[in-house]
């Protein structure tokens, strides 16, 4: 997954409070925040105060992570964590955020006919819906007959050529602005041949045709959406494992934190949560598993913290992603060059 929406966190300077709690009631809701209070130890009172606050508004799970009296970022859960967590650390502690999350894709769902397309795209904040439509006559063929009968025909097919065109500008200007990586076309089947002959080649490598669903009726679509977002996940964690081997890339957390370091990663590939201590300095990709490497990189004062945190801030600051998966043993590393 890319981390862009994480790098806010390293922006701020920490120490950080991270907390995974649930819903809260008015009948246990004391005694559960005196529990969080106290797990977070030396946290200033103005973090404990901000985090206390928002915790209070409406939602079946929350992820937040606040520093220096402000929250910094919340992700809503879709339900409770099967553990409560609050930890102060110098760095916010991610991983169960993103493991839960899972990896996300940006896509656009296009759904297609003659008369245009309903488009949402997925990425970069939440989803955003809009209605590409054109021309809306003539639409419909007739079986009139007549002298007239071939002209309007071939008017109603310069109709829909049109609309498909205009459509397949839309997808192509927004695959380029928000580096979309999936394009799910459902709709008319008429439709979605002539958007295919009319797309870019960025945009139409990227196409995955749909069966069910249409603008009036999505039907099936949420479902065949989730199947064909499944398929490209495990096309893409199994093409980075596949370079990782063939490039002999890094194993275990200190040649995937020098590569880190000297900017090389490509992608982080995780076997999960990663809790043994590490050590940071202030600079995003300042991480060792022996303090002294820090020190020869300049700095002064490293301090401890966990492997995967550490990992996260890096991979989040130079831009790599992170992928989890059952099949490395150990942290590995995807190399860019």
């Amino acid at each position: 997954m890319r981390l862009d929406f994480i790098r806010p966190l390293y922006e701020r300077r920490g120490p950080y409070a991270s907390a995974y709690l649930g819903a809260f009631t008015e009948a246990d809701r004391e005694a559960r925040w005196r529990a969080v209070r106290d797990r977070l130890g030396d946290a200033d009172p103005a973090t404990v105060e901000a985090l206390r606050e928002r915790a209070a508004r409406p939602a079946a799970g929350l992820a937040m992570f606040a520093t220096h009296g402000d929250v910094v970022l919340v992700e809503e859960l879709a339900e409770p964590p099967a553990t409560e967590l609050a930890v102060w650390a110098p760095l916010p502690h991610v991983t169960p955020m993103l493991m839960r999350r899972g990896e996300n894709v940006p896509h656009l769902r296009v759904i297609v006919d003659h008369a245009g397309a309903e488009l949402t795209a997925f990425g970069g904040g939440s989803p955003r819906t809009s209605t590409v439509q054109a021309e809306s006559w003539p639409l419909q063929k007739t079986a009139q007959g007549g002298w007239s009968q071939r002209r309007y025909e071939r008017a109603v097919e310069e109709t829909w050529e049109k609309n498909a065109a205009l459509v397949a500008e839309e997808i192509d200007e927004q695959v380029r602005r928000l580096g979309t990586e999936l394009v799910i076309v459902a709709g008319e089947p008429r439709s979605r041949s002539m958007l295919c002959d009319h797309l870019g080649t960025k945009a139409a490598d990227r196409v995955v045709m749909v069966e069910h669903g249409s603008r009036s009726e999505h039907g099936g679509f949420e479902r065949d959406v989730e199947r064909a977002l499944d398929e490209w996940l495990d096309g893409r964690r199994a093409e980075l494992l596949d370079r990782h081997r063939e490039a002999s890339g890094p194993v275990g957390l200190g040649r995937v934190f020098h590569a880190l370091r000297e900017g090389r990663v490509h992608a982080v590939l995780s076997p999960g949560e990663l809790p043994e201590p590490v050590w940071i300095g202030e600079g995003g990709t300042q991480l060792a598993t022996d303090p002294e490497e820090l020190r020869r990189w300049g700095v002064e004062d490293p301090v401890q913290d966990r492997a995967d945190s550490a990992l996260a801030r890096a991979a989040a600051m130079t831009d790599a992603e992170l992928w989890f998966t059952d099949q490395v043993p150990d942290v590995a590393a995807v190399i860019r060059y």
